[in-house]
């Protein structure tokens, strides 16, 4: 059996990525204070001590945003749409600016400008209830929690890790990269449709599909698609990436397990899925005019769809290439050859290797 590497397990990869994006999000909100508090003329009437004191407030204010962003109100409003999701997080963090905006004026006064707590009070609220300056401010926020929003939905779209090179632009002009790819796809998907209608089949395949990509983000796996119940996902290949992919593998049956009550209670049956891998070299680059995307393509990427379809015909779960195999470094005990194999469309054949997992 193949053992999960449990070397990096002190921080899941969602939780370190969700790390980040609060940490970004705290940076950029901090840059964009530094920048709106020098525009304003801040060091005029304040120290450099000052506006230092200032922004590690600021900052601590936005990782609590940031978590409420990234964590809390992610999971509140995840299957709300999509401009309940942009109201509800833009009121709710409008008060936590409010805040945070009183928090460091407060702060400001007090153990800056040496004023009493009365005082500080009164300088604070007598600027709130100035209409224009409430204004600039509420419209301040809003813009800014309107683009780390789009910043997020953007990123959540292209997968993990890719948001940065599509805004840079480096998928402009094709590139040709190593990738370890995986197709993976619901095991008896036309019996368990025709079984539970297309309204409850969707929301199957729904939450099948959650609990499959947050193994395989989990293990830094850039999800490409998703067609159906079918998805696509890759790793640029060193060896590392060989053994996150094949402990994806691993931690989306655990996810399925952990939550089969939940899919037996639903809809009487725990979902299985098939796993077909392969690594070479793909062709990655911008595609699209109206619908812009990311497109994936190559023979390594139709040699995997072919590999996954063979585990119906030769009755396996989980098939790799001998490609997969001479890079990954696995065991003779941890894989059984199936022999060279015709693949559809494919002039020669090539070994696969069931996994024992």
């Amino acid at each position: 059996m193949i053992k999960q590497d449990t070397k990096y397990s002190i921080f899941s990869g969602v939780s370190k990525y969700r790390i980040r994006r609060i940490l970004y999000i705290a940076l950029f909100w901090t840059a964009i204070d530094v920048i709106v508090s020098m525009l304003n003329n801040y060091l005029v009437k304040h120290s450099l001590f000052s506006l230092f004191i200032r922004e590690c407030l600021v900052m601590v204010m936005s990782l609590i945003m940031g978590y409420l962003f990234v964590f809390t109100l992610k999971i509140v409003f995840r299957k709300r749409p999509l401009w309940v999701n942009f109201l509800a997080k833009t009121i709710i963090l409008l008060f936590a600016a409010f805040a945070m905006n009183f928090l460091v004026h407060f702060v400001d006064n007090k153990f800056i400008m040496g004023m009493t707590t009365g005082q500080s009070l009164r300088t604070f609220f007598n600027e709130t209830v100035q209409v224009s300056w409430m204004l600039r401010r509420v419209l301040y926020w809003v813009v800014l929690f309107v683009v780390t929003q789009l910043y997020i939905e953007i990123n959540d779209k292209y997968s993990p890790g890719v948001f940065i090179d599509i805004i840079a632009g480096k998928y402009i002009n094709p590139k040709i990269e190593n990738r370890i790819v995986m197709f993976l796809d619901l095991k008896d998907s036309t019996p368990i449709a025709e079984k539970l209608g297309h309204h409850q089949y969707f929301l199957f395949i729904r939450e099948f599909i959650f609990h499959i990509s947050m193994a395989l983000i989990e293990h830094g796996g850039i999800i490409y698609q998703y067609v159906g119940d079918e998805i696509v996902v890759s790793w640029l290949y060193n060896k590392r990436n060989t053994k996150n992919a094949l402990s994806s593998i691993i931690e989306s049956r655990k996810n399925i397990q952990k939550n089969s009550q939940r899919f037996r209670r639903k809809w009487g049956q725990i979902p299985e899925f098939r796993v077909g891998i392969h690594v070479g070299d793909v062709t990655v680059g911008e595609i699209g005019v109206i619908k812009k995307d990311l497109a994936m393509s190559g023979d390594t990427m139709n040699t995997t769809a072919r590999i996954r379809s063979a585990c119906n015909e030769l009755n396996q779960k989980f098939i790799v290439s001998r490609e997969f195999m001479e890079a990954s470094d696995l065991k003779n005990w941890q894989s059984e050859s199936l022999g060279v194999v015709e693949l559809k469309g494919k002039a020669n054949g090539i070994e696969l290797f069931s996994l024992k997992i």
